[in-house]
């Protein structure tokens, strides 16, 4: 059995939240949990995270939408691709994480 390891990191890549999930679980499940009651200007994901109801959820709050795009999508978004470089920011998280 694997289990899997969803954060959210602040700008500086710190961690502000986290939840754990049963490896076969899809990501998306993991996100209400994340930003229930938190409030930001911006969610920069992968695309294991583009899902409509999160996109809903973040056009509702406001916040900018920065999620790589699944090719499957109809209806592409814009993003901020300057910003979209800042993700590795929370993968170099899970490298730490990785390291003990």
């Amino acid at each position: 059995m694997t289990t899997k390891i969803l954060a959210l990191t602040d700008a500086l890549g710190n961690l502000v939240r986290f939840v754990l999930l049963p490896g076969h679980r899809f990501d998306t499940v993991g996100v209400a949990p994340l930003i229930k009651g938190l409030e930001f200007g911006a969610l920069l994901a992968d695309k294991a995270f583009d899902s409509n109801w999160i996109i809903d959820d973040l056009n509702t709050r406001g916040a900018k939408i920065v999620i790589s795009q699944h090719p499957r999508r109809t209806k592409p978004i814009d993003i901020d691709a300057e910003m979209y470089k800042w993700r590795h920011l929370i993968e170099n998280f899970f490298c730490k994480l990785k390291e003990f």
